[in-house]
């Protein structure tokens, strides 16, 4: 199981950390991503780490703003976004990937979702 937290409302430029705890299996042994649903929009991927956390992958949207990490010990992966614009508004999920090598930049790759957090950003 997977529970995404810390989204809410921001005012462009701030900054939000989001969680995804899991549960149920290790995140150390799990490939992480991070996707993003804006209204009347698909889902996208933001970032994604692998099992290691040796290969990171940023789409050009959100590079040089955000960083995808994960603590072990809290068995939680972690989406941090700077300087936030209002087309970062959406649902933020968190994804875990238990096969394969690497990370995967399509919903089809994972095997497990969590069921979201909002993030807008808004005067």
């Amino acid at each position: 199981q997977l529970v995404e937290s810390g989204g809410g409302l921001v005012q462009p430029g701030g900054s939000v950390r989001l969680s995804c705890a899991v549960s149920g299996f290790s995140v150390e042994q799990t490939a992480i991503g991070w996707f993003r649903q804006a209204p009347g929009k698909d889902r996208e991927v933001v970032s994604c780490m692998d099992k290691v956390g040796h290969h990171t992958f940023y789409s050009e949207s959100v590079k040089g703003r955000v960083t995808i990490s994960r603590d072990n010990a809290k068995n939680t992966a972690y989406l941090q976004i700077n300087s936030l614009k209002p087309e970062d508004t959406g649902v933020y999920y968190c994804a875990g990937g238990t096969l394969g090598s690497g990370c995967g930049i399509v919903r089809a790759w994972y095997d497990y979702w969590g069921q979201g957090t909002q993030v807008t950003v808004s005067p």
